[in-house]
């Protein structure tokens, strides 16, 4: 599969009005570096934050450790009986952040916002998500040879799917310039 970011808009903060909307989109932003940017700041974190939508229409937020693939397909191990799995069960949408949380107010600050839906892996994609996960974090490995069979399949990986992306990276596109993308999924 392939994956192609699709920039649809550039929104600027201004220290003098609310905010600018640049639309088209300025030639200088490539779509390459929007990728290059993307996966740096996957690589550079381990943590995110996502949100779930409950039964009730109320919002749910939680933080997992996470691992990605080159086709952006972004997995995390949870217990199913947790609230934002069983949202997962009801309503697919997610939304997700990831960025350092130790950058200070003042500096050239990266993040990147996702959207998209997510599910239970499906049996066939069990492995890839496994080795995608133990490939980030050696200590998982350990973690899963230790747990009984019982224990083991207690958790479950996820796999996130995002379709649109809002990225941060001040140092690379300047200061208060978010990027809006698509995220295309071809086969």
């Amino acid at each position: 599969m392939r994956v192609q970011i699709l920039i649809k808009k550039v929104v600027t903060l201004s220290p003098r009005a609310p905010m600018m909307v640049t639309s088209p989109v300025p030639q200088k932003f490539a779509a390459a570096q929007v990728r290059k940017s993307l996966f740096s700041i996957l690589q550079e974190n381990v943590l995110c934050s996502m949100a779930t939508v409950t039964k009730q229409n109320r919002a749910h937020i939680n933080h997992v450790y996470f691992s990605y693939s080159k086709n952006l397909d972004i997995y995390f191990l949870s217990d199913p009986a947790s609230l934002h799995c069983r949202n997962l069960l009801t309503n697919s949408s997610m939304a997700m952040t990831i960025f350092n949380s130790s950058q200070e107010w003042g500096g050239a600050d990266r993040g990147i916002q996702l959207f998209g839906t997510c599910r239970e892996v499906a049996r066939h994609v069990v492995l890839a998500a496994e080795q995608s996960y133990a490939g980030r974090f050696q200590a998982y490995k350990k973690w899963r040879a230790s747990q009984s069979e019982q224990d083991r399949f207690q958790y479950r990986f996820y796999r996130f799917v995002p379709t649109r992306i809002k990225l941060l990276d001040e140092d690379i596109f300047g200061g208060g310039v978010f990027i809006v993308a698509a995220i295309i999924r071809r086969k």
